[in-house]
This record gives C-alpha cells, sequence and structure tokens, in this order.
C-alpha cells in the first residue's frame, strides 16, 4: 500500500494536468447537452469543477513534497543551492515544506513559492464545488408531497 502512494505521488505532477484536461472536455460536452440532462447538468458541472480541484491540489502537492526529496545527500543539495555551511533539512507535510537549515539557523526552502497557494485555493474550491453539487442534487429531488 505504501509503494502504491509513493507511485501516486510521483506520477501527480505528470497525470494531473491530464485529469484536468479530461475534466474539461467533459465539462464542455455536458453544457452540450445542457437540455437534455435538465438540471442534472448543475450537479455533474460541480462534479467536474470538483474532480479538476483535486487533481490540481494533489498534483501541486506532490511537485512540493518531490521538490525536497532528492536522492544525493541533504549537504550536496544544499551546497547547489549556494547555502553555505553544513546543513540539516527539515521536512513539513502541510503547509508543504522542505528547508536546508545552517548552524547559524538560516534556512533555504526547497519547495517553490506558488506550492502551497494553489493547493489551499484548489482544496477550497473543491469544498465549495461539493457543497453546491450537494445543494443542486437536493433541489433537484421532488418534494415528498
Amino acid at each position: 500500500m505504501e509503494s502504491l502512494l509513493y507511485l501516486a505521488v510521483i506520477f501527480a505532477p505528470f497525470l494531473a494536468p491530464c485529469v484536468v484536461v479530461g475534466a474539461a472536455v467533459a465539462l464542455v460536452r455536458v453544457h452540450k447537452h445542457r437540455s437534455s440532462l435538465g438540471r442534472l447538468s448543475s450537479v455533474i458541472t460541480c462534479a467536474l469543477v470538483a474532480v479538476m480541484a483535486a487533481a490540481v491540489s494533489f498534483g501541486a502537492y506532490s511537485w512540493g513534497v518531490m521538490s525536497g526529496f532528492y536522492i544525493l545527500d541533504p549537504d550536496e543539495v544544499c551546497a547547489t543551492l549556494g547555502a553555505e555551511g553544513d546543513h540539516i533539512v527539515t521536512r513539513w507535510t502541510l503547509p508543504v515544506s522542505a528547508q536546508c537549515v545552517t548552524e547559524d539557523g538560516m534556512g533555504t526552502e526547497l519547495v517553490p513559492a506558488w506550492v502551497n497557494p494553489v493547493i489551499f485555493i484548489g482544496l477550497t474550491l473543491f469544498v465549495l464545488a461539493l457543497l453546491a453539487g450537494v445543494i443542486a442534487g437536493v433541489r433537484r429531488r421532488p418534494s415528498l408531497r
């Protein structure tokens, strides 16, 4: 199970754009046939937006996690970034962070600055799309009178 999760994290930055494009194509097709789908199209639209937001968030998360993962020795990685002296690499899961910290306490961030905002915006959009889909689904149900 652990190796499957590891593979998902490795391949997510490459598969996330494919999922986003696939969901966008499906979204265009739903809107072309909107009249035949009726109100169900709003639920499908929310679900597709949620899938796109989740793919973008997971892709950015895995990009950030893999930014701080190197096969090289941490001192070599930090030296390639221009940080002087001995280093300790610190890692955080969320917000994603991997830093080379020197003896003086100076840190050099290995994760790109855009990763955490994309993760949090994507997660927010995911939750909002799910809520909108549930509300649209509840409104779609006929009343029990």
